[in-house]
């Protein structure tokens, strides 16, 4: 008799645990989804110029420069930036014209040198 009880309770309770076993996957989901979006964040540079956004790998996971507007900066001051240097910003402002491969590499020596 106590086995018929217990059988009976667990078909009784089938359809709440799954429904429990489905929320709580669709929570774990949306967390690792939050996670790897966190995660691209952290590990790419946003480059925007006018309305295109161009990404630039960083060497190291964290906020700083993560969101860059190239719009109404000289390069100089954009290669001042260690950091955007290292990840490969003059190559890109050579692609999009905004200077000369020449001027990029003497920006880059003049900043390299400097500090």
């Amino acid at each position: 008799m106590a086995a018929t009880v217990v059988v009976l309770l667990t078909r009784v309770n089938y359809p709440d645990r799954m429904l429990v076993m489905k929320q709580r996957l669709k929570q774990y989901f949306l967390i690792a989804l939050a996670a790897a979006a966190l995660y691209f964040v952290l590990d790419n540079h946003f480059i925007m110029k006018k309305h295109h956004v161009y990404l630039l790998q960083k060497s190291a996971l964290n906020l700083h420069d993560t969101f860059i507007s190239l719009d109404n900066k000289r390069p100089a001051t954009v290669l001042k930036n260690e950091e955007l240097r290292d990840a490969g910003i003059g190559d890109l402002m050579v692609e999009l014209g905004m200077l000369t491969e020449e001027k990029k590499n003497h920006l880059e020596a003049k900043y390299t040198y400097k500090e």
